[in-house]
């Protein structure tokens, strides 16, 4: 044996160290693509000026005749961004109702949202809407 032939790795070691390097390389997760996004300046005065979820949530429901109808038990926002409103209807200090979903924008929020209206509503009719149940 020539003392070239000692340094030299065999043709085959070197494909096979070459094919598992490549696998190795290949197998290494991707650097992560910047994403831009644009953000957008919001008029924060007027956005404070509106109606925090956290203070609506427990509050009363009534119709046009000022009865009790509901209470507002969770705000939701729809895969879609549509906002709906978990009414609990009937029942006693919130035991025992049914849930049901309205449409947000179908309420009237008076008074800087003290009181909410839903018109034309009323316990019975609301009753009859399909029940509300929270997936998973």
């Amino acid at each position: 044996m020539r003392k070239d032939e000692l340094q030299t790795p065999p043709t085959s070691f070197r494909y096979a160290a070459a094919l598992v390097s490549a696998m190795l390389v290949s197998s290494l997760p991707l650097p992560a693509l910047s994403q831009s996004v644009e953000l957008v300046v919001v008029d924060v005065h007027s956005v404070a000026e509106g109606y925090r979820a956290s203070k609506l949530i427990g509050s009363s429901v009534v119709n046009d005749q000022n009865e009790k109808i509901g209470t507002v038990e969770d705000i939701i926002i729809g895969k879609d961004k549509v906002l709906f409103a978990v009414l609990q209807v009937g029942g006693f200090l919130r035991i025992g109702g049914r849930m049901v979903a309205v449409p947000f924008q179908s309420l009237v929020l008076e008074n800087n949202g003290t009181k909410i209206k839903l018109p034309g509503a009323t316990q019975e009719a609301l009753k009859k809407l399909p029940e509300f149940k929270y997936a998973g």
